[in-house]
């Protein structure tokens, strides 16, 4: 039987705002990517969202980006060193670290955010720095990398545990990269069709591009966006379809 991950980047409020269904989707993950305060999440929301996955037995990872609140993390940051990215990463992950030993759970896992994660796809350095910096902190913890990018490299040249991710509800471009967010229908957002897209991936160990093009991608982990408008009964639907299609959810096996 075929199985494969299902994460969930959640802890994306801040303060008195809230940013989708935490405690729903949850429910629907097996991992979960939390926001460690530079584009969203405070230290009680990172707590509620630790507790959460504690009481549900989710594996918790920790979803550094850059410093950019007001732009929720999507906006690239030029002209940052190496080193500077390091200490970023370092500093996202030590908070996460501490809210989830006072909560007596454990970090298992790092992956970038937005514009971070973007960057580093196509950029040798940031993807380096991205991945000194887990090394540095842990070097056992899990970097999950967007398949046939540079962060694959960045980690398999540190020598880190990854697992490949595809997505559910974004669109990708012929060369495997995704859609920018930019661009019309870069988000996708029909519960059936992403299902169906889902299976489809997880089957064939392929992604199908805008223009039918069709990419070979590992698939160990699938990200739903928690911020996706609807992103609950797009995961209740990937949930049902992958069921039906007897590929079962369970969290992801390390692949170094």
């Amino acid at each position: 039987m075929k199985t494969v991950d299902l994460n969930c980047d959640l802890g994306e409020g801040f303060g008195a705002w809230e940013m989708g269904n935490d405690a729903a989707m949850i429910d629907l993950a097996t991992s979960v990517n939390i926001a460690c305060g530079f584009h969203a999440g405070d230290a009680d929301i990172m707590r509620r969202t630790v507790d959460l996955a504690k009481a549900r037995g989710v594996s918790i990872g920790a979803h550094p980006g850059y410093r950019d609140l007001h732009g929720f993390g999507r906006r690239p940051v030029p002209g940052m060193k190496a080193s500077e990215i390091e200490n970023l990463v370092a500093y996202q992950i030590g908070a996460l670290q501490a809210i989830a030993t006072a909560a007596g759970h454990k970090v298992t896992h790092v992956k970038a955010h937005g514009a971070l994660s973007n960057v580093a796809c196509e950029d040798d350095m940031t993807a380096k720095a991205i991945a000194s910096a887990i090394r540095a902190v842990d070097p056992n913890l899990v970097f999950v990398v967007l398949a046939n990018s540079k962060l694959v490299q960045a980690g398999e040249a540190a020598n880190l545990p990854m697992v490949h991710e595809v997505f559910a509800d974004r669109a990708y471009e012929d060369d495997g990269s995704l859609v920018s967010r930019r661009k019309p229908g870069a988000v996708l957002h029909d519960p059936k069709e992403i299902a169906d897209r889902v299976v489809r991936m997880v089957q064939d160990g392929a992604v199908v591009s805008v223009t039918g093009k069709v990419i070979k991608m590992r698939t160990d982990t699938v990200c739903i966006h928690g911020d996706t408008p609807g992103a609950v009964e797009i995961g209740q639907s990937i949930r049902q379809a992958l069921k039906a299609a007897k590929i079962e959810v369970k969290p992801f096996k390390v692949n170094s």
